[in-house]
């Protein structure tokens, strides 16, 4: 739900949103995709984004967006997923040379925003209570779309989550570290939420206003400052 309204404030819009979970229940099962961007992901962000809507209001929104978001999770890692079917489709129909107006709309579709959780098996490798500044993502990949982003991220216990975000040069709409500094304020504006009384940033509605720490929304040239977590970026 971060990811969304952290994108949502980069480009003021949402977006196809691919994330990827594991099929592993199944003999060499891999992955299969989730939709994140839901319509209830959508009603939560706009909640975010709109003055009047009080933390409550937010919350509620955010935890039927999160249980959505579950409910897709686990369909799709118990084979009730529909991209990899689509996929299989895809290949069948050009194996046999048949046109389908239909998939070929699926197969045109832009994702531009692509993510997927790194596994926590690599957390052993990094210290991160002695050598904090040398915790890495454990790992990226670029965006799949021109004016898209790729954003890896793992939880580093529980105190810490990094992020690798990954986006192209020759893209004018992207720009990897204003990603960067929007998610961080999204995952502080989450967590104020839960923190009654205490509105961190959420002082930050709309595109182009100015928030309490001098900080914009929208596509605006981000100046980084120091992050609760390490995050990597790449811009190709």
């Amino acid at each position: 739900m971060a990811l969304q309204l952290a994108h949502f404030r980069d480009r003021g819009q949402f977006c196809l949103t691919y994330e990827s979970t594991m099929t592993r229940l199944f003999l060499e099962g891999r992955t299969e995709t989730v939709r994140s961007c839901t319509r209830e992901a959508c009603s939560f962000v706009r909640a975010m984004e709109d003055k009047e809507k009080t933390d409550s209001q937010c919350l509620a929104l955010f935890r039927l967006a999160v249980d959505k978001h579950q409910a897709l999770l686990k369909a799709a890692m118990s084979g009730q997923g529909a991209d990899r079917h689509l996929f299989a489709l895809c290949i069948v129909a050009q194996f046999l040379h048949l046109q389908s107006p239909f998939l070929d709309q699926v197969h045109s579709e832009q994702w531009q925003l692509a993510t997927s959780q790194i596994p926590v098996q690599q957390t052993h490798l990094f210290d991160v209570h002695n050598y904090p500044d040398y915790v890495s993502s454990g790992g990226g990949f670029g965006p799949i779309d021109d004016h898209g982003y790729g954003v890896s991220y793992i939880f580093m216990g529980d105190e810490m989550i990094t992020f690798h975000i990954s986006s192209k040069k020759s893209s004018t709409k992207t720009d990897s570290h204003r990603l960067g500094q929007h998610i961080e304020d999204a995952l502080l504006d989450v967590a104020s939420l839960f923190q009654e009384g205490k509105r961190l940033k959420r002082g930050c509605r709309g595109r182009g206003e100015e928030g309490p720490r001098g900080y914009r929304c929208g596509p605006l040239p981000c100046h980084p400052r120091g992050s609760m977590a390490p995050m990597p970026s790449t811009n190709f």
